[in-house]
């Protein structure tokens, strides 16, 4: 069957950025883009959705369309996208209770690396705050978190207090359906120690990376230290590819 047309203009597009067709990581405007592929601006409008869809490209309201480098520097992790991808829904609890305690919020100026994952400004603000994860009052996960200010200004203590991501779904009408994360395993350091109840030599996960609204804008930056027990990734793999 043949792809519709704003499917195959989607992945020209894709192509393009993949071979650093576009300067200033910046797609041309709407119009342009229409006039260089002889089609019209609904077409274009639908296939730029759908790279925003994928995690491609990402938004930025009254700027334009950005290319996301995280897809120049990872391709193929680019490929999923599903619902909610909350580590509450996420974290299998086997009917166990599961808690957040929040240890710290406050509102800072971010790091060059912060700042550079968020596609944020120099003159942007971020909420750095610390939490706690429990299943039945066992801590599993310490999770260091930031997001910027301007993005989600009414954060407060006591929505930390549940599932963030399934707040925004619920009352603001947004979905962070997509992750750019990556998994690796550390020694324990002394907060991990105390605040997991680990020996000395026992490890952590690390899950570290950056949380995506459905229309590609980076919500979260997240480093989240897991109890190795709960450590469990699995993932499909297709071997025709």
């Amino acid at each position: 069957m043949k792809k519709p047309l704003y499917v195959s203009l989607a992945n020209t597009i894709k192509h393009n950025i993949s071979h650093h067709h576009y300067a200033g990581m910046k797609l041309p405007d709407e119009r342009t883009l229409a006039q260089n592929f002889a089609v019209s601006r609904s077409s274009i409008k639908r296939a730029i959705q759908l790279l925003a869809d994928q995690g491609i490209i990402f938004k930025k309201q009254g700027s334009g369309n950005f290319i996301n480098p995280l897809f120049l520097r990872n391709k193929t992790a680019f490929d999923y996208t599903g619902d909610n991808v909350g580590l509450t829904t996420s974290i299998v609890t086997n009917g166990k209770q599961q808690t957040i305690k929040v240890l710290s919020l406050d509102v800072v100026k971010p790091s060059s690396d912060i700042r550079e994952n968020l596609f944020l400004n120099d003159d942007d603000f971020v909420y750095s705050f610390k939490r706690l994860r429990q299943l039945d009052q066992q801590p599993i996960l310490i999770e260091q978190s930031y997001i910027p200010v301007r993005t989600f200004p009414q954060l407060s203590q006591s929505l930390l207090e549940n599932s963030l991501f399934n707040y925004l779904e619920d009352k603001e009408n947004t979905i962070i359906n997509r992750a750019y994360l990556d998994i690796t395993t550390q020694p324990s350091t002394a907060e991990d120690q105390r605040l997991l109840h680990l020996k000395a030599t026992e490890p952590v996960g690390i899950l570290a990376g950056i949380f995506f609204v459905d229309d590609g804008t980076p919500f979260e930056y997240s480093s989240m230290r897991l109890h190795y027990r709960y450590l469990n990734f699995s993932t499909f793999v297709n071997l025709n590819k």
